[in-house]
């Protein structure tokens, strides 16, 4: 089956994202591009943050830079400022290493990073 992304080929664009099984079938299916399904997600509101339009992510050592925005964005509203947990990649044994059999990434939505050190993620307003 040939897979297309609809929304591409509503503006105008070839929209072609591949094939998949069965191969032998000429009929199409339909997909989200990774530009439009980024777009989908970032028009969903956001489950961990409902009442959160902006949400803004500090690097884990950059304390003074998080307590600062915290400080000044302190009472807007549909802002929020957190520090980031991740430390990492948890697989950092390399003996007896499993094939990796994770098929997503675990976050939806990507930020855009600054070079100030913070990730702005935007969420649909309620």
């Amino acid at each position: 089956m040939k897979v297309i992304c609809a929304s591409c080929r509503a503006e105008g664009r070839p929209g072609d994202l591949g094939e998949k099984a069965p191969f032998d079938n000429p009929t199409e299916t339909h997909g989200y591009c990774p530009r439009h399904a980024a777009l989908l997600l970032a028009s969903l509101p956001s489950l961990s943050f409902p009442d959160i339009e902006l949400l803004i992510v500090v690097r884990r050592h950059d304390v003074a830079l998080f307590e600062y925005l915290q400080r000044r964005l302190e009472g807007v509203r549909g802002v929020k400022v957190i520090l980031e947990r991740r430390k990492g990649d948890r697989r950092h044994d390399l003996r007896q290493r499993a094939p990796d059999r994770r098929r997503l990434r675990r976050r939806l939505r990507l930020g855009q990073a600054s070079s100030l050190g913070y990730t702005v993620v935007r969420f649909r307003p309620r």
